[in-house]
């Protein structure tokens, strides 16, 4: 695969992160907590079907599809242990030590197709009993996945967010910081500690609203987000449509500069078109960038009509502005970024 066509694949993998996941459950007994006692069999509808966990599963594998949302997430909720093999990786973090944690995971040794991801045949060669993937794609059988009927003959469950059971890179309704707590939650369920799902959520709820507090009253600041490393047509093709991170804008006391523009998730804009924008803030997500500071400065630079580039208001982000466990962390360093006069 071109470095190209790679990129293109982890672009419509990311267009998937930003939704619910489809899940509803059954158990005989919970915690007051929300997580299974001994209450095991758990009953989940995924995409259409039905899985039922007898145990909390213990060979768990993490498929790529340019994601890191299920991964951290399982980290978060103290289950590393659970992983035999995962194939996701970012290079990058704003959780101190994430990055180390993922590096530390076992691969499973497995041999990854074009798309970063891993095959049918070494899929069914790990035994998994659980099989997290990123986007409903990554059990396609004309791409060499396993299917979801193939994981089942062999004792494994499978999952994936919401957003691939309308297909690749279709997002249900408005991408919300919900939506990750809503797979906190499913994962909880799933491996009965839905006490930690709760308690993660509620401490992120706690942080998000005191940021929220602090910036209520001010104006709103247009922040343009950008992924440089990662055009998929025209320089400016990766610019941030409707993701999560207009969730996290708002309650960072800002919002898209370019609301509106589109319904996908990336905007593809002509230069034109950014030139003309207001630009309070810069966001450069960092995509594999040996410097993403630079890349913010140059940016800048091009435009030096925007408010962003006479105050060199810029922050980087990376995991955090996805899909995923740390929403909260971002929402705390935009509002640190657009609104410094609260802090």
């Amino acid at each position: 695969m071109s470095a190209k066509r790679a990129l293109l694949a982890t672009a419509a993998a990311f267009a998937c992160l930003t939704a619910t996941a489809c899940v509803t459950t059954t158990n005989a007994a919970t915690s007051p907590g929300g997580g299974a006692a001994s209450g095991y069999p758990v009953t989940i509808s995924n995409c259409g079907k039905d899985y039922t966990f007898n145990t909390a599963p213990s060979r768990v594998v993490v498929m790529n599809g340019g994601s890191v949302a299920e991964v951290s997430s399982m980290l978060a909720l103290g289950l590393g242990d659970r992983i035999i093999a995962n194939a996701q990786s970012y290079g990058a973090s704003d959780v101190p030590g994430r990055v180390d944690e993922i590096a530390k995971l076992p691969t499973g040794g497995v041999k990854l197709n074009d798309m970063m991801d891993i095959p049918r045949e070494a899929m069914i060669g790990l035994r998994p009993d659980f099989v997290i993937s990123t986007y409903d794609g990554g059990f396609r059988p004309e791409a060499g996945f396993a299917t979801r009927d193939d994981l089942r003959a062999v004792g494994a469950n499978s999952y994936a967010p919401a957003s691939s059971c309308l297909g690749v890179g279709k997002v249900s309704g408005t991408p919300s910081i919900a939506d990750s707590y809503q797979l906190l939650r499913d994962l909880g369920k799933i491996f009965g500690v839905g006490d930690r799902a709760e308690r993660l959520i509620a401490e992120s709820e706690r942080r998000i609203a005191t940021m929220t507090a602090k910036v209520k009253d001010l104006p709103k600041q247009k922040v343009m987000l950008i992924i440089p490393g990662m055009a998929m047509g025209g320089e400016f093709s990766s610019v941030g449509g409707n993701g999560i991170w207009n969730d996290i804008f708002a309650k960072a006391g800002a919002e898209n500069a370019f609301a509106g523009v589109t319904d996908d998730i990336f905007a593809n804009l002509s230069r034109e078109q950014v030139a003309a924008a207001d630009v309070d803030a810069l966001l450069v997500v960092n995509f594999m960038s040996q410097d993403p500071d630079a890349d913010a400065r140059k940016l800048l630079d091009q435009f030096p009509q925007w408010d962003a580039a006479r105050t060199k208001r810029y922050v980087v982000l990376s995991d955090s502005i996805y899909f995923g466990p740390s929403n909260d962390v971002a929402v705390e360093r935009l509002a640190r970024a657009v609104h410094p006069e609260a802090f």
